[in-house]
């Protein structure tokens, strides 16, 4: 093995051990609180600036954390569409927004952070968009978007987007809320990642047929 050959192999290998270390920090004490120099130290890294030099700013590493998952999400999302092709049901659509992260977080075991790190990061401003921008990059996601719209052609488009917003805080905070209870060793509503999609998917599809009451300017707040 030449020199250079190992000095990559060992920058890619402190890479992903500030990876996980940072993600694992952010997740437990929020994005805010933790400082680069505190994620290299946990890393091991000798060099306080390891952070720095290998990402830049935080919200370059944040891009990172989230872009090292995205892959696996995007090969399941594609293979959930394409199994439901043209389907006119709003849960299979839900069930293809939803199942990737469940099927994800099984596979990593435990513990995991992910989902309380994505929660951490669309709880703040300046970096919640880094998340969304990354979403949507994922070809997948606007095919869901797009089947699901097929399926709603009569919701009105401010409802759509209201009931988007909640499909997203819903999604995001209870497979946070999921993964914390594990890492605690707390009990569960439900018994593995599977269910706790199926009860998501019920509730978020819920959501979306529930019926649209008219409101005008004589109605009570």
């Amino acid at each position: 093995m030449s020199g250079r050959t190992a000095r990559a192999e060992r920058s890619e290998g402190t890479r992903d051990l500030i990876l996980v270390t940072a993600e694992r920090l952010f997740a437990e004490h929020g994005v805010v609180a933790v400082s680069n120099r505190q994620i290299s130290e946990a890393a091991g890294q000798g060099n306080n600036a390891a952070v720095g030099y290998h990402f830049g700013t935080k919200a370059d590493l944040v891009r990172a954390i989230a872009r090292r998952h995205a892959e696996r999400l995007e090969e399941l999302r594609l293979d959930m569409v394409a199994e439901v092709q043209d389907s006119p049901d709003v849960r299979d659509w839900v069930a293809c927004l939803v199942r990737p992260s469940t099927v994800h977080l099984a596979e990593l075991g435990s513990p995991t952070w992910n989902a309380r790190f994505s929660a951490q990061v669309m709880t703040d401003p300046a970096l919640r968009p880094i998340i969304i921008e990354e979403a949507l990059t994922a070809p997948s996601l606007h095919q869901c978007l797009a089947g699901l719209n097929r399926c709603l052609p009569k919701l009105p488009a401010a409802v759509r987007a209201e009931r988007d917003a909640m499909a997203r805080q819903l999604m995001v905070h209870m497979l946070a809320e999921r993964e914390r209870a594990l890492a605690d060793g707390t009990p569960t509503p439900r018994a593995s990642w599977h269910d706790a999609g199926t009860g998501m998917i019920d509730a978020i599809a819920g959501i979306f047929l529930a019926p649209v009451t008219k409101t005008g300017k004589g109605s009570r707040s």
